[in-house]
Formats: C-alpha cells, sequence, structure tokens
C-alpha cells in the first residue's frame, strides 16, 4: 500500500491524529530547543522539573555561551532554537543588539528588578553572581589580598594568578573593563597580565581545583564555583572568595538569563519556560543548589555567602556589556584567545 493511500484511510477512520502521535508529529509540538550557555550540570536540573510540571519536553543544545550567541547569529530567522539561556548578560545583549529576541511579556519582565533585565524588555536574569578572586588561605593573608584587578599586575603575583579567557563570564568581565576603564587601559590590563605570567584554564572549576591544590595561589573566578566544592568536600576545603573594592571592575555584578528568539514557533511555551525558571521554586534552586544569588523578590541567597546589598560593584547597565565581538578581538589580538 502506498503511503498516499495509508494517509487516505487514515483520515477516513478518524485515526490520522494517532498515527501523528506515534510518529512523533504531536510530540514535536509540545518540545521547544533551548540553546544553553550554561553548562548541563547546572541547568538540567530544573529544566527536568519544568517538563515533569508542564509536560512540555525541552531539547536542550549545550555550548559555549559566545559560540551559542554567534549561531544563533549565523542562524538568523532559520534558527530552531526557541530560548536562549547564557551564563552572562553580555552574550545576551550581543544577540538582542542583533535583533533576534522577542520582547517579553511584563509577566515575566516585572519579576526581575530593573538592573537585571534588559532595558527593551528581550531579556531577563534568571540567578546573579558576583565575579570575586578565589584564593588558598594556607598561601596567602587575607591582609594581603589586593583591592582592584588592576593589584594582580603586580611581581608579587608572577605566576601565581589562574583565569579562563575562554569562559563566558571572564568575557563579560572584560567587556565591563573596556566600559569602565576605557579600550587602552583593558588592552594593557591583558597586557600586563600574561607579562605576569598568568594561567590559562579551561573553566572556574579548573582554577578553583587549582587553588586549593596550591598549584597557583589566586583566580578570577564566579562567586559560586566555590560553594559548589565546599558542598562536595566540606568547609575545610581549602579556598575562599576575596571580594573586591567597592567600584572596581572585579566586583561586577552579572546574570545568566534568557530570552525567546523571534525565529520560534512554540513562543508561549519558551515564554512557559522562563517564566519557571523565575519561579519560587526555580530560584529556590539557583540558592540552595547552584549558589547563585535569586533575582525574585523574596527569596534569599544561601546565608554563608556575602549579601548582593554588600557589595558595591561599577555603575554600569547590564544591557550595555553587549559588544561581545569588541571583547573577543581584544582577547584575540593581546594573545589571550586562538
Amino acid at each position: 500500500m502506498s503511503i498516499r493511500s495509508l494517509l487516505f484511510l487514515l483520515i477516513a477512520a478518524g485515526m490520522l491524529p494517532l498515527f501523528a502521535a506515534a510518529c512523533g508529529g504531536e510530540d514535536s509540538k509540545n518540545t521547544i530547543t533551548v540553546y544553553s550557555g550554561r553548562t548541563e550540570s547546572l541547568i538540567q536540573p530544573i529544566i527536568d522539573d519544568f517538563t515533569k510540571e508542564t509536560g512540555i519536553k525541552v531539547k536542550v543544545k549545550y555550548g559555549d555561551t559566545a559560540e551559542l550567541a554567534a549561531l544563533l547569529a549565523e542562524e538568523g530567522d532559520r534558527s530552531a532554537a526557541d530560548v536562549y539561556i547564557a551564563q552572562d548578560a553580555g552574550a545576551l545583549g550581543a544577540v538582542s543588539a542583533a535583533k533576534l529576541f522577542e520582547t517579553l511579556p511584563a509577566e515575566i519582565t516585572g519579576k526581575v528588578a530593573p538592573d537585571y533585565r534588559s532595558a527593551t524588555d528581550e531579556w531577563v536574569g534568571l540567578s546573579g553572581r558576583a565575579r570575586v578572586l578565589v584564593y588558598n588561605p594556607d598561601l596567602v593573608p587575607e591582609a594581603k589580598l589586593p583591592g582592584s584587578v588592576n593589584d594582580l599586575t603586580d611581581s608579587a603575583w608572577k605566576d601565581q594568578i589562574g583565569w579562563a579567557p575562554t569562559n563566558g563570564s571572564f568575557q563579560a568581565f572584560m567587556t565591563a573593563l573596556r566600559k569602565v576603564e576605557g579600550e587602552d587601559a583593558a588592552a594593557k590590563w591583558l597586557t600586563d597580565m600574561k607579562a605576569n605570567g598568568v594561567k590559562d584554564y579551561k573553566n572556574n572549576k579548573e582554577i578553583v581545583s587549582a587553588v586549593a591544590a596550591g598549584e597557583i595561589k589566586v583566580g578570577l573566578v564566579n562567586h559560586y564555583y566555590l560553594w559548589g566544592f565546599i558542598k562536595d568536600q566540606g568547609e575545610g576545603f581549602k579556598a575562599k572568595n576575596h571580594y573586591f573594592d567597592a567600584n572596581d571592575p572585579g566586583t561586577l555584578i552579572n546574570v545568566a538569563g534568557a530570552g525567546v528568539l523571534k525565529s520560534s514557533e512554540k513562543k508561549q511555551h519558551a515564554e512557559s519556560l522562563i517564566n519557571y525558571l523565575l519561579s519560587e521554586k526555580a530560584q529556590h534552586y539557583f540558592a540552595e543548589q547552584t549558589f547563585e544569588y535569586p533575582v525574585v523578590t523574596g527569596v534569599e541567597a544561601d546565608p554563608r555567602i556575602k549579601p548582593l546589598k554588600e557589595i558595591d560593584p561599577p555603575n554600569l547597565d547590564l544591557s550595555n556589556l553587549d559588544d561581545l565581538q569588541g571583547t573577543l578581538v581584544l582577547l584575540r589580538s593581546a594573545g589571550t584567545l586562538p
């Protein structure tokens, strides 16, 4: 029997919907695709909860935040993505600047303070993180820790610092440094850090691990990675977080966030996912399981972590961290990226 004849018989018998479901047709209507710059271990558990509670399935393409932003720009309106989740505001701003995001409804944006969402309501923060200097207290007395990221170019720190230039959060920090201190100062800082023997690592976790092992004394990371190690290895873990002085670029408060792509044909489901990630349950997950700062009022961070109100970051609109391409060019010209 031909396919055409089979379809005719199914239509006549009223069985075409069942056949479509068995072949995945109906299922595909209830499935959204997410491009995620957040690692699977940090975001997948709460996405799984979303599917259990709503019945909406989620296919996730995990990758580097900047590379996924570039992929979205390349794909344009042909992209299969419904939602983009980034680990920093810079990448979100870059996708927004490319005019790839839909405007989110007020019921979503209204949950997040203006400091942690797009000025044009095209993306929202899902969780907050502070840039810190992780250090080994056995190797560096607290009184000797630097007040500014600029102090790390001093010879006293030669061969003792770790960074992750391929990491999206580091790249967002570099964009902030460019905005706060200017292109020339940012370029000089990179050159001076390399001359001071800074060591490259793949990601924040590797840096924290290296600090605790005494491989290096300090490293530039996001605050929450330390607490993941403490959760697994106990309070005796040989590393602590140090916050730089007020208004220093090293005190940047950034967000992981998300937006709905204009290319999406399932915008209602896509918005449902973002709304869920801002729910009290999800915000408690970010606070208690990944040790980040909640962005929704009424949910508190882990009490062991320095409160946001006690951190004085530089006066910088996160929406202005959108020049990711400019930062990548700077990093490559300085020889810190291939």
